[in-house]
């Protein structure tokens, strides 16, 4: 009986009138206040569907709801916040400013976003791309370029394989008068060509929650493929994993291969990552999650155990974006910290810096402190 008039006073709102006289717990109110948000006939779309509140209610309807019942609710939104019409103003798209709450808006809807405003969509999500691009490409292509420039040289070069120039240079004082010439004691080489100094490998859970940080890292991994010294992969996922690394040529078709929601299985994702990984020492594995595991936590963290002793250098970043990591699972992010993994929550402007700490062998760690990051534990 109790749970019935539960039910009933979700059903009928929070109104004085409702006639139940129950009393919601804290959890029963954020339902309440997700359902209020777009049946409550009295609002007139107040969401604001550029405002961030979108995407937090669009995750949060995952959160309390089955998917089945989500894809109701998002179709409902469509008509009821008017978001449809948004989509469809020229004038939006003429005036819209870089968001990437947008785009994770979009990234949400997209599977019910009707086929006529898809286009449309493409359009507003490219705009942000093109503009995050111009923003982050030159501080992450130096940062990393910067990081790798000594492993380019061969400091052991065979005879064929010397840089006279350089090697002359770097010698010139041990330069001989009476014999007229320069006693090479340091070779610089052309070093031996290789396809690729460093492996990349990005993990994203594209859970609702995790919209923002999955449009940067989308960004990010865009442009470290553009990097001929980095070898770089995109893995997502849920309770399945998708390899989005073709993809990486175009960040606004990987934005739109993204299917933000679902369940999240981060065993499952590094057992994939796992066979990615054929040079260890020369990996960098950043998942970007916020370690709530829905499938086999004790296989998680022995994936994350043995990812790390074989030479990996894992990272994990509880959140990718401005708004900081309001919510993680505090147990799995001890357990990381006891294997030396960082666990932090890392802002866009800070990204390019720590990819090239990880690059470059670097302690993270001295790094975070630096720059005045909480390192989780």
């Amino acid at each position: 009986m109790e749970e019935n008039i539960r039910r009933w006073r979700l059903i009928l709102g929070g109104d004085n009138n409702d006639g139940t006289g129950f009393t919601l717990n804290k959890t029963d109110l954020q339902v309440d206040k997700t359902l209020e948000a777009l049946y409550d006939s009295n609002r007139k779309g107040g969401l604001g569907a550029s405002s961030p509140n979108v995407s937090r209610w669009l995750g949060d309807i995952r959160s309390y709801f089955p998917s089945s019942v989500v894809q109701v609710m998002q179709k409902d939104a469509l008509k009821r916040l008017d978001l449809t019409s948004m989509l469809l103003e020229k004038e939006m798209l003429q005036n819209v400013e870089p968001d990437v709450h947008l785009v994770a808006t979009l990234m949400t809807l997209s599977r019910v976003i009707p086929e006529k405003t898809k286009d449309t969509a493409r359009q507003v999500v490219k705009k942000v791309v093109d503009e995050l691009l111009k923003k982050l490409s030159q501080p992450m292509q130096q940062a990393i370029t910067g990081s790798l420039n000594r492993s380019i040289r061969n400091r052991r070069p065979r005879h064929q394989e010397i840089n006279w120039d350089l090697t002359i240079r770097k010698n010139l004082q041990h330069y001989q008068p009476e014999y007229k010439t320069v006693i090479p004691e340091t070779l610089i080489g052309y070093g031996r060509k290789r396809s690729a100094l460093k492996d990349v490998v990005l993990c994203l859970d594209q859970s609702g929650s995790m919209g923002t940080s999955v449009v940067y890292s989308g960004i990010f991994g865009a442009v470290m493929a553009s990097i001929p010294a980095v070898q770089t992969k995109m893995v997502v996922f849920d309770t399945a994993v998708a390899d989005l690394t073709e993809e990486l040529q175009d960040p606004v078709e990987l934005l739109f291969g993204v299917q933000l929601g679902g369940g999240t299985d981060i065993h499952l994702a590094l057992q994939y990552c796992q066979q990615l990984i054929t040079r260890p020492a020369d990996t960098v594995l950043v998942v970007i999650t916020d370690l709530f595991e829905g499938g086999d936590e004790t296989g998680m963290r022995k994936r994350f155990t043995d990812l790390a002793a074989s030479g990996v250098q894992v990272v994990v970043l509880l959140a990718l974006n401005d708004e900081g990591a309001p919510s993680y699972d505090h147990e799995n992010a001890q357990f990381l910290a006891t294997l030396g993994i960082p666990v932090f929550a890392c802002t866009p402007d800070k990204f390019p810096d720590m990819m090239a700490m990880a690059l470059s062998k670097q302690d993270i760690a001295q790094w975070a402190s630096r720059e005045e990051i909480v390192l989780k534990k």
